[in-house]
């Protein structure tokens, strides 16, 4: 019996060809290996192109970028899998031909392959790329998806 009194039964669980064993593993198996993380900044794709995504933010005082994420024609990837804690994430994509996609003003440095980049001074002197990010106002929402358009669209 549950807390109303009520008597519990499998029957909708046997019915279905499961047994209360196989139910009570199931269950089990979830909260073990729990659900996929959700992401806090996720970028979509909805240009007719492949884009290479880098981001910027601030971690520790100091202003830092990070990327690539290539990201599919009609995909998103999800870029920061923790809460944001900043209001501003900046962003820069290019195409796969090194054209900028999504540009600002807001200096950051980048790498030819997968990188993290502390710092924005004497990008060059370092070996790595100058690039202008475009800041992105996230209204301090601890979760964000932004959406890459073409001009087309």
């Amino acid at each position: 019996m549950n807390a109303t009194g009520h008597r519990m039964t499998w029957w909708p669980i046997r019915r279905l060809g499961l047994t209360p064993m196989l139910v009570s593993m199931a269950s089990a198996a979830a909260l073990l290996f729990g659900s996929p993380a959700l992401a806090e900044l996720s970028i979509c794709n909805q240009t007719l192109d492949v884009v290479n995504v880098a981001i910027g933010y601030e971690e520790d005082g100091e202003f830092q970028t990070e990327g690539w994420w290539t990201v599919g024609v009609h995909r998103c990837a999800d870029v920061i899998r923790k809460p944001l804690t900043s209001r501003y994430v900046y962003v820069y994509a290019e195409d796969v031909f090194a054209q900028a996609v999504v540009a600002g003003a807001v200096q950051g440095c980048v790498g030819g392959k997968r990188f993290l980049i502390r710092g924005v001074k004497d990008c060059w002197v370092r070996g790595y790329e100058a690039a202008k990010f475009s800041e992105v106002d996230t209204k301090a929402q601890s979760r964000w998806t932004l959406f890459i358009k073409s001009n087309l669209m």
